[in-house]
């Protein structure tokens, strides 16, 4: 029953290959320095004594590689892989004298295919199964790097494809003619009505623009940086949406140098516009707030349009997915009749490999 909640890490995914590739010739040649030319001479020997030796061989593998993944958890950084390798072939040696001296003296315990203890005999397994410790060890770790390397190298190109995509969602609804076309017939009604708000207008929209054309290639910028670029977003779609838009931003002053990946927040409006009716008598609100350390909140009110019950969110599932590769960590989204809420985390430093 204890086997069903025992969950054995591997160091690495080659592992079993690694076992029986060396385990094998490592049984002939330790029962060599044992058995002596009897060894070969003797087929019940050789068959009964290379089964058995490679059977207790590859339960020392597997105990080894069980307790170099343990110190590889207990030193996990870059900076003590020195150490951690230190200290893993000492364990290991050590363990070798003790595994070796429990086998031979139970081998002569009960005489096993007429071996008998021999201490020159014994000194030769330590020696060779000494080295091979050590050459093991860096061969795993070299394997484990390696494919640490790969899984890396993925990520990389998936969070490449991921800025790729919100590059091109975040441009889409900006930089499109509709939009553009919309916000000068704004500017150009709003010359004729109010000089000094059409300058407002103007200077907000160039700070759009100007952030797009900026923080496009950025991979993170900080949440000060993300709230202004969306204050002015906000006070170009309040002159079109008048007050069937309500934005409420109450965020800790800590939180500000804290980082997100660049136009979060604006595909999140897009998709809360998109999916959601806004009118004088029934505006939409949308909430930006602080959760804990480094949570942010966007909150808004549901009052979904009937013909979007069944869009696909686009914006959102690669938001998530962003994250998921950023510090690997989800999205929370919760939806009730009245309210979505969705919980981003913030990094607390701009440099990927630390967050």
């Amino acid at each position: 029953m204890m086997a069903g909640y025992i969950k054995f890490e591997k160091y690495n995914s080659k592992e079993l290959h690694i076992m029986v590739l060396t385990m094998f010739p490592m049984a002939i040649l330790m029962n060599y320095f044992l058995f002596g030319s009897v060894y070969f001479s003797e087929l019940r020997v050789f068959a009964w004594a290379t089964l058995v030796t490679f059977i207790v061989l590859c339960l020392a593998f597997f105990i080894y590689g069980q307790i170099a993944v343990s110190l590889r958890n207990r030193f996990p950084n870059a900076h003590e892989v020195y150490r951690r390798l230190f200290l893993t072939i000492t364990v290991f040696v050590l363990l070798t004298g003790v595994y070796l001296s429990v086998l031979c003296r139970a081998y002569d315990l009960f005489h096993f295919m007429g071996y008998s203890y021999d201490e020159s005999n014994f000194g030769k397994c330590f020696l060779t199964f000494a080295v091979m410790n050590v050459f093991l060890t860096f061969l795993n770790e070299g394997v484990s790097r390696y494919e640490s390397y790969r899984v890396t190298l993925y990520e990389t190109e998936q969070l490449k494809k991921e800025y790729m995509q919100s590059q091109l969602l975040g441009l889409k609804s900006q930089m499109n003619p509709h939009f553009l076309f919309n916000g000068l017939n704004t500017l150009s009604s709003l010359i004729h009505e109010d000089a000094d708000k059409a300058e407002d207008f103007l200077d907000h929209m160039s700070k759009v623009y100007r952030y797009l054309l900026r923080n496009n290639e950025e991979q993170l910028v900080s949440l000060q940086t993300e709230i202004t670029f969306i204050r002015s977003y906000y006070f170009l779609l309040k002159a079109r949406y008048a007050e069937g838009l309500q934005l409420a931003i109450s965020i800790d002053t800590e939180q500000y140098e804290q980082y997100l990946p660049p136009l979060t927040l604006q595909m999140l409006f897009e998709n809360i516009l998109t999916f959601n009716e806004s009118s004088k008598s029934n505006p939409l609100l949308i909430e930006i707030s602080s959760k804990g350390p480094n949570e942010l909140v966007i909150k808004n009110t549901v009052q979904l349009k009937l013909n979007c019950s069944d869009c696909f969110d686009e914006g959102i599932e690669n938001i998530s997915n962003k994250f998921k590769l950023l510090c690997q960590k989800e999205v929370q989204i919760t939806e009730t009749p009245t309210y979505r809420t969705i919980q981003l985390p913030l990094l607390k430093t701009k440099e990927l490999t630390e967050a």
